[in-house]
């Protein structure tokens, strides 16, 4: 278009001419941008079209891919919490076993007779039954009134000392 311009100035043809000339290029130009708009216009619906569809498929991967490492993730917090939870009451024992040495240990300094000793005295007991019933004593007729549990052995106290005497009362005047 610019060369047919250019040529039609070079050959100094009259006014109206090139005006003309012009005119008729800017109708093309006019035709040719609604041509465009027009082609876009309906090339560009297919193109979106086209676009909403391969958006839809990324999207779908990606949930895919992010359910996958959201159950990922679940499964490794459920081990982690399963093994954390089973360390804690290893932990657990051993403090409630150390407990029960210590709350032992302190019964035993204060004479307090343990399971084990009740359960020893007991059996010396059944044993001793044993043995005077094959002695041939007879057991009383009557059925003795049952003894009472067996009491922790008092503590021993310090001896107190003698309260000081009062000296004798005034007489008042």
């Amino acid at each position: 278009m610019v060369k047919k311009l250019q040529k039609m100035s070079a050959d100094k043809k009259s006014g109206p001419q090139l005006s003309g000339a012009v005119k008729e290029s800017a109708q093309q130009i006019w035709l040719a941008g609604l041509g465009a708009f027009s082609k876009a216009q309906e090339e560009g619906g297919k193109v979106f079209e086209t676009l909403v569809k391969e958006g839809l498929s990324i999207q779908r991967k990606t949930q895919a891919v992010a359910e996958e490492k959201i159950s990922t993730a679940t499964n490794k917090m459920a081990t982690m919490a399963t093994d954390i939870t089973s360390k804690a009451g290893t932990q657990w024992d051993k403090l409630e076993n150390i407990f029960e040495e210590r709350v032992a240990k302190a019964l035993n300094k204060l004479g307090v007779p343990s399971a084990k000793d009740v359960e020893a005295l007991i059996a010396r007991i059944d044993e001793l039954n044993k043995n005077v019933q094959k002695m041939g004593a007879k057991p009383a007729a009557t059925k003795a009134a049952p003894r009472a549990a067996a009491k922790p052995a008092a503590s021993k106290t310090a001896a107190r000392k003698p309260a000081a005497k009062r000296a004798p009362a005034r007489k008042s005047a």
